[in-house]
Parts: C-alpha cells; structure tokens; sequence
C-alpha cells in the first residue's frame, strides 16, 4: 500500500541539542530534513552509501578526501552528490536547515548506532 507522507507527521529526532532530523525510509532510498544549529560540525567519516545533500537555508562547508583536500561552500539552493566511501566532513555557516538522502538506506541512522554525530 502506498502512504502519503507530511514532513509536518514525521517524528523530529534531537540527535543532539544543536541538531534535529526527521527521517523516511523506503526499502533502497533515506531522506531526512535536518536542521542545525550555527557551528554545528559533522567529523570526518565515510559511509557505503551515496549521498546527496540539499541546503534549503544557511551555508554548509563541506571538506572532502582523507586529508581534507577539497573544500565546498553550498548555500541555500545548491546541492552536491557524494560518492560512496568518500571521507567527508562538515561546519555549518548560521543556522542550516537541509535535506539528505541516501541509497542504501543508512543502518546506523535507523538502528541508532550513528555515535560519531552525537558527541
């Protein structure tokens, strides 16, 4: 059965007090809503999934590669697609509200096991 689904039903997670999701999650694809505060900072990681994230407000610098080699500003509108394995890290610029999505759909977040963000 098919299911219309409203951001505005979807439960908010605070993952930390400076950072909130809503998560969906089909059987191949994630997407979550997530709002941050100013400062807010996502350590270097790399997961199997690709990734690609929206900025709907505020501004995200990303650095990407093991050393940290590239580093991206994406402002409100603009988005990047983020390969599988590729390390990652990033500082949000004010308060940032974006969106997610991945494929697959991220275990760690569905199961609760994602502690590199909750510190």
């Amino acid at each position: 059965m098919i299911n219309k689904i409203s951001w505005n039903e979807v439960t908010s997670e605070e993952v930390t007090p400076s950072m909130k999701r809503k998560i969906v999650s089909g059987e191949k694809l994630m997407i979550a809503k997530m709002e941050f505060k100013d400062g807010f900072e996502v350590p270097l990681h790399s997961h199997e999934n690709e990734q690609i994230t929206q900025v709907i407000s505020g501004t995200i610098r990303f650095w990407f590669g093991k050393n940290k080699e590239q580093v991206m500003d994406l402002q409100a509108g603009e988005m990047v697609v983020i390969p599988p394995h590729l390390p990652h890290a990033a500082l949000m610029i004010g308060d940032v509200e974006e969106i997610d999505s991945w494929a697959p759909p991220r275990q760690d977040w569905l199961d609760g096991t994602d502690d590199y963000l909750k510190k």
